[in-house]
């Protein structure tokens, strides 16, 4: 759970509402079922004129991983490194028998064009292409929740713009056109908060854990290739250590393999 998104959530909305309290303006004024209507629902529609309905579901799934958040687990190194030397010790096709109990499938499927085609350019070519394609299939959620982001100020201007309207018959009664307008603008409220408090944080959220899976596959790449040139494990253990400094300052979770050590845990003894 990530509890960090959703206290910040929480605490926005509180602060607003605690602000709008203060000044001692009445909190029912911020109660409009027909402005959440004119933005949620002008907004989703307008979404599914640029979106088909598919793509716009696909994308509210997603969203969920932002606050039920799962970090990426780096035990597949261990897997890669455990690999590297059993087809250092009994060669690439000794990989064969252990395919099957490959986790990661990403890995797995690599492993298996290693087995397959003894040629690195192509296997690394044809990984490539996978991973630029998964990235551009996910890559379509941020996008929506982008153009969440763009669509809902807009019809909360719409939610005002229809309020005013409204009272404009009231115009020779100063007291009930001040409120009046008021209330008119909580449409203008509502598109302006559900843009920034949560369809574009939740665009930006999925565009980086879209990067830490992306950035996981390139290591497991690096390491197919490496398996495939028959380099050390021990070499090949430092490059994925060193593909990942950057992104952790301490320990890597999942990167118990010490250097020339066999992880054969994962795969049970063999």
């Amino acid at each position: 759970m990530n509890f960090s998104a959703i206290i910040a959530l929480a605490a926005a909305v509180i602060l607003i509402l605690a602000s709008h309290h203060s000044d001692g303006a009445s909190m029912v004024s911020l109660l409009q079922p027909s402005a959440v209507m004119i933005v949620l629902g002008g907004t989703f529609c307008a979404a599914i004129v640029n979106f088909t309905p598919s793509t716009l579901m696909s994308a509210l799934r997603a969203s969920v991983d932002v606050f039920v958040e799962k970090p990426p687990s780096y035990k597949v190194i261990d897997e890669i490194i455990y690999l590297a030397h059993q087809a250092r010790l009994k060669g690439l096709f000794s990989l064969n028998s252990l395919v099957d109990n490959i986790q990661d499938p990403f890995l797995k499927r690599g492993v298996q064009l290693s087995i397959d085609f003894n040629n690195p350019q192509m296997i690394y070519d044809i990984l490539k292409a996978e991973i630029a394609y998964d990235e551009e299939e996910e890559l379509i959620n941020s996008r929506v929740f982008e153009a969440l982001g763009g669509y809902a100020p807009t019809f909360g201007i719409v939610g005002a713009v229809f309020g005013l309207i409204q009272i404009m018959g009231y115009i020779e009664q100063p007291d009930i056109l001040a409120q009046g307008i008021a209330v008119a603008f909580v449409s203008t409220l509502y598109g302006v908060g559900f843009a920034n408090l949560l369809f574009l944080p939740v665009a930006g959220k999925l565009k980086m854990n879209l990067r830490e899976k992306v950035l996981l596959k390139e290591v497991v790449l690096q390491g197919i290739v490496s398996i495939q040139m028959e380099e050390s494990p021990m070499v090949i253990e430092e490059k994925l250590v060193a593909y990942l400094k950057y992104h952790s300052t301490g320990h890597i979770p999942g990167l118990n393999a010490g250097r020339g050590k066999q992880n054969s845990g994962i795969y049970g003894a063999r």
